[in-house]
């Protein structure tokens, strides 16, 4: 401790550096580019992290979608081609019969895939918007933002079939005043009048619904629109610990034999596992992680040993250097804590550079990418905790491979260094 804060110690370190300037540099550009490499992907895979859970913060990351199609083959009497529909009456036996499933919304919509929309007018203003008929367990697995002062669906809407409804963003700005609150105001919904309850806030980069959306009591659309017990599809969350690939395979199996599909016709039910998209793209960006890790720790590895092999050769070259300080009277754990110091500082100093490189690059890689709303990356950023980490790896490294020149050194005996020529 004593001769890291001696100044000769420092005179003679930068004094052997200065010396061999050019090889020096080359070998702390190893180590710096193994810490740059492990700071810029590690970064750049947290910001791919990060992007994934924002286009599915919208809704549950083990939601399953499943809808009705047409059959390919075909059971029981019933020819292929035959259209198939949900109906509500699916709910309790998908529950009964189903392992796994924590929530589950029937949901019908009028205005996409073709439907036609609800015509709302509002005074002297309209628009046409999508219109859904909702269960109060859609907000359980969508998690949309109801802003302060207003709700979503409940189950007295449902029992009471209520003409009340939940608008979004985009509805509030093209219907209402700028400083106006929509929350107990009415519009009309074809012709009937519904009171506003809470206003959905539309999530950037979800993916999921829109930010003029209107959701409505499902019993209220079932009458409005004339759709009886029949369901457009079902939105699914799964328990946090159950199996969502079985859990979909079970609940397509269940829907074929109700509406007597064949167990093998792959078309009648569509669906999608959304949290098994969700577990691939998160194996994806800590499989990056990983790799960034691995990438990272053999390139400085590789720089380490390279600043080991310049310190060899700066003891050979310092020999005569050595066996006259021995003969002064330097103690063997002098001259080697002078050689491990300077192999820790050139790592460290390395090291620090190529922090500084690759924080700088994912500060460019997030000023490019903070508008970019349609791609899933935001935020590149390392944990400090894991870069205080990286820099004491090296510091670690440093220090060990500094031991095999400090000892090449010490082993030189003052009469033969100075026979040295």
């Amino acid at each position: 401790m004593k001769r890291l804060f001696d100044k000769d110690t420092w005179q003679e370190i930068f004094g052997s550096i200065k010396k061999n300037r050019t090889r020096t540099i080359i070998t702390m550009i190893g180590v710096l580019w193994g810490i740059f490499i492990y700071i810029t992907l590690a970064g750049s895979s947290k910001g791919l992290d990060n992007g994934f859970e924002r286009a599915f913060q919208s809704i549950a990351s083990n939601s399953i979608f499943v809808w009705a199609q047409y059959t390919s083959l075909p059971y029981a009497g019933y020819k292929a081609e035959r259209g198939i529909q949900l109906k509500l009456s699916d709910v309790d036996v998908l529950k009964k019969r189903v392992q796994g499933i924590k929530f589950i919304a029937p949901r019908n919509v009028a205005g996409v895939f073709g439907s036609a929309g609800g015509n709302i007018v509002r005074g002297t203003k309209t628009g046409t918007y999508a219109i859904y008929g909702e269960y109060p367990e859609y907000i359980k697995i969508a998690t949309s933002k109801i802003y302060d002062g207003g709700r979503f669906i409940n189950e007295s809407d449902i029992k009471y079939e209520r003409k009340v409804c939940v608008i979004g963003e985009r509805t509030q700005e093209e219907l209402f005043e700028e400083d106006e609150d929509p929350i107990g105001k009415f519009i009309s919904i074809n012709k009937m009048n519904f009171r506003v309850v809470g206003v959905h806030k539309f999530v950037q980069g979800g993916g999921f619904g829109d930010d003029g959306d209107i959701y409505i009591p499902f019993a209220t659309f079932k009458k409005i629109f004339n759709t009886g017990e029949n369901v457009n599809f079902f939105m699914i969350a799964a328990d946090e610990n159950a199996n969502g690939v079985r859990v979909e395979k079970e609940i397509k199996a269940t829907l074929k034999e109700i509406h007597k599909v064949h167990p093998d016709d792959e078309r009648a039910i569509g669906g999608f596992n959304l949290g098994e998209v969700f577990r691939k793209t998160m194996n994806f960006a800590n499989g990056l992680t990983f790799l960034s890790l691995v990438v990272g720790i053999t390139t400085i590895l590789a720089g380490v040993i390279g600043i080991g092999n310049i310190l060899l050769i700066s003891v050979k070259e310092r020999t005569k250097e050595i066996g006259i300080r021995r003969a002064l009277g330097a103690t063997p754990s002098e001259v080697r804590s002078q050689i491990i110091l300077e192999s820790v500082f050139l790592t460290t100093l390395a090291g620090v550079i190529g922090i500084i490189l690759g924080s700088f690059v994912l500060y460019g890689i997030n000023a490019a990418t903070i508008d970019m709303t349609d791609f899933p990356y935001t935020n590149p950023t390392v944990p400090i905790a894991y870069v205080l980490g990286a820099l004491g790896f090296m510091i670690i490294l440093g220090t060990l491979i500094g031991i095999i020149p400090a000892q090449r050194a010490v082993s030189i005996k003052p009469i033969d260094a100075l026979r040295e020529e």
